[in-house]
Protein backbone atom coordinates (compact mmCIF):
# COMPACT_ATOMS: atom_id res chain seq x y z
CA UNK A 1 0.00 0.00 0.00
CA UNK A 2 1.19 3.85 -0.64
CA UNK A 3 0.76 6.40 1.53
CA UNK A 4 0.85 10.20 0.04
CA UNK A 5 1.24 13.62 2.06
CA UNK A 6 0.60 16.62 0.24
CA UNK A 7 1.68 19.93 1.17
CA UNK A 8 2.66 23.27 0.01
CA UNK A 9 -0.52 24.59 -0.45
CA UNK A 10 -1.74 28.23 0.70
CA UNK A 11 -3.12 31.78 -0.51
CA UNK A 12 -1.79 33.56 -3.01
CA UNK A 13 -2.71 36.86 -5.69
CA UNK A 14 -3.69 35.95 -9.00
CA UNK A 15 -0.42 36.37 -11.03
CA UNK A 16 2.05 34.66 -8.29
CA UNK A 17 3.10 30.89 -8.19
CA UNK A 18 3.25 27.89 -5.32
CA UNK A 19 4.25 24.49 -5.20
CA UNK A 20 2.81 21.61 -3.81
CA UNK A 21 4.44 18.64 -3.02
CA UNK A 22 3.56 15.08 -2.74
CA UNK A 23 5.46 12.57 -0.69
CA UNK A 24 5.36 8.63 -1.41
CA UNK A 25 6.07 6.08 1.26
CA UNK A 26 5.42 2.31 1.33
CA UNK A 27 4.98 0.29 -1.58
CA UNK A 28 5.44 2.96 -4.01
CA UNK A 29 6.39 0.19 -7.22
CA UNK A 30 3.44 -0.56 -6.58
CA UNK A 31 2.09 2.00 -8.52
CA UNK A 32 2.17 3.29 -12.23
CA UNK A 33 2.06 7.05 -11.63
CA UNK A 34 1.65 9.62 -9.67
CA UNK A 35 -1.28 12.39 -10.33
CA UNK A 36 -2.84 15.62 -9.13
CA UNK A 37 -6.29 16.38 -9.19
CA UNK A 38 -8.59 19.31 -8.04
CA UNK A 39 -11.83 20.07 -6.68
CA UNK A 40 -13.46 23.47 -5.98
CA UNK A 41 -16.64 23.83 -3.71
CA UNK A 42 -19.72 22.80 -6.06
CA UNK A 43 -17.93 21.14 -8.95
CA UNK A 44 -16.46 17.28 -9.60
CA UNK A 45 -12.89 16.44 -8.71
CA UNK A 46 -10.74 17.11 -12.06
CA UNK A 47 -7.59 16.10 -13.44
CA UNK A 48 -4.84 18.65 -13.44
CA UNK A 49 -1.50 16.76 -14.47
CA UNK A 50 0.23 13.69 -13.56
CA UNK A 51 3.72 11.85 -14.31
CA UNK A 52 4.49 8.37 -14.65
CA UNK A 53 7.40 7.60 -11.76
CA UNK A 54 9.32 5.49 -14.59
CA UNK A 55 10.41 7.53 -17.90
CA UNK A 56 8.61 10.85 -16.10
CA UNK A 57 6.47 10.86 -18.86
CA UNK A 58 3.79 13.57 -18.76
CA UNK A 59 0.16 15.23 -19.09
CA UNK A 60 -1.47 17.77 -18.19
CA UNK A 61 -5.64 19.04 -18.46
CA UNK A 62 -5.59 22.00 -21.15
CA UNK A 63 -6.74 24.49 -18.73
CA UNK A 64 -3.45 24.61 -16.86
CA UNK A 65 -0.83 23.29 -19.49
CA UNK A 66 1.90 26.28 -19.76
CA UNK A 67 1.33 27.63 -16.22
CA UNK A 68 1.58 24.37 -14.65
CA UNK A 69 4.82 21.81 -14.10
CA UNK A 70 4.96 18.11 -12.66
CA UNK A 71 7.68 16.41 -11.96
CA UNK A 72 9.42 13.69 -9.75
CA UNK A 73 12.19 13.22 -7.72
CA UNK A 74 12.53 9.43 -7.64
CA UNK A 75 15.43 9.44 -4.49
CA UNK A 76 12.68 11.66 -2.43
CA UNK A 77 9.62 9.59 -3.65
CA UNK A 78 8.34 12.94 -4.00
CA UNK A 79 6.35 14.41 -6.59
CA UNK A 80 5.87 18.24 -6.96
CA UNK A 81 3.53 20.07 -8.86
CA UNK A 82 4.81 23.79 -10.11
CA UNK A 83 2.06 26.09 -10.32
CA UNK A 84 2.60 29.72 -12.24
CA UNK A 85 0.39 32.77 -12.91
CA UNK A 86 -2.17 31.52 -11.02
CA UNK A 87 -5.94 32.08 -11.65
CA UNK A 88 -8.74 32.97 -9.31
CA UNK A 89 -10.17 29.57 -11.12
CA UNK A 90 -7.94 27.39 -10.09
CA UNK A 91 -8.69 27.72 -6.70
CA UNK A 92 -9.58 24.41 -4.93
CA UNK A 93 -8.84 21.71 -2.75
CA UNK A 94 -5.02 19.69 -4.50
CA UNK A 95 -4.87 15.92 -4.18
CA UNK A 96 -2.32 13.45 -4.69
CA UNK A 97 -2.92 9.92 -6.19
CA UNK A 98 -1.05 6.84 -7.18
CA UNK A 99 -2.39 4.70 -10.01
CA UNK A 100 -2.38 4.22 -13.44
CA UNK A 101 -1.75 8.10 -14.79
CA UNK A 102 -4.67 8.29 -16.94
CA UNK A 103 -7.32 11.38 -16.27
CA UNK A 104 -9.48 9.46 -14.84
CA UNK A 105 -10.15 9.43 -11.10
CA UNK A 106 -11.42 6.10 -10.93
CA UNK A 107 -8.43 4.29 -12.04
CA UNK A 108 -6.30 5.78 -8.85
CA UNK A 109 -6.71 4.05 -5.94
CA UNK A 110 -4.49 5.54 -3.27
CA UNK A 111 -5.33 9.36 -2.37
CA UNK A 112 -3.59 11.86 -0.16
CA UNK A 113 -5.68 14.02 2.32
CA UNK A 114 -5.29 17.09 -0.16
CA UNK A 115 -4.03 20.59 0.24
CA UNK A 116 -6.18 23.85 -0.10
CA UNK A 117 -5.21 26.47 -2.50
CA UNK A 118 -6.82 29.82 -2.49
CA UNK A 119 -6.12 32.32 -5.49
CA UNK A 120 -7.27 35.93 -4.66
CA UNK A 121 -7.88 38.30 -7.37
Amino acid sequence: QVQLVESGGGLVQAGGSLRLSCAASGRTFSSFALGWFRQAPGKEREFVAAIRWNGGRTSYTNSVTGRFTISRDNAKNTVYLQMNSLKPEDTAVYYCAAGRGSQLSGEYDTWGQGTQVTVSS
